[in-house]
């Protein structure tokens, strides 16, 4: 199943087209913090398998205020190095492939710098 166009952003990563899109509003799971915040990432070209990233922190508008950051293009671009490293095929047809984060990949991906977090109810 295709990214719906409508919300998603596009990025370009070693001449390849991505598109990218985070789910507009946060299921039960995710509003309570019980579930990361996922987002998925698709060739834009021919899509194939899509990636399923999910991350070891909470979306931002999860109701309970738990710990979150803003996902830039930056972190997508190392997002999707990382999942093409790990064997994701984004021209291959088939299961969308699943790459589940935790600090420490995290902290790999963004370069070795520990990711600062912000809790949306502390916002001055």
């Amino acid at each position: 199943m295709a990214i719906p166009k409508k919300g998603s952003r596009l990025i370009t990563v070693d001449g390849v087209i991505y598109r990218w899109r985070i789910r507009r509003k946060p299921t039960y799971c995710q509003g309570n913090g019980w579930r990361s915040l996922t987002f998925a990432i698709e060739s834009a070209v021919k899509p194939g398998s899509a990636l399923l990233v999910a991350l070891p922190f909470a979306r931002p508008d999860a109701w309970l205020g738990e710990r979150t950051m803003a996902i830039r293009p930056a972190l997508v671009t190392a997002i999707i190095g990382t999942a093409l490293n790990h064997g994701w095929d984004p021209q291959q047809e088939g299961n969308a492939f699943t790459l589940d984060l935790n600090e420490n990949d995290l902290i790999h991906v963004m370069g070795g710098q520990p990711p600062s977090y912000e809790v949306p109810f502390m916002r001055r």
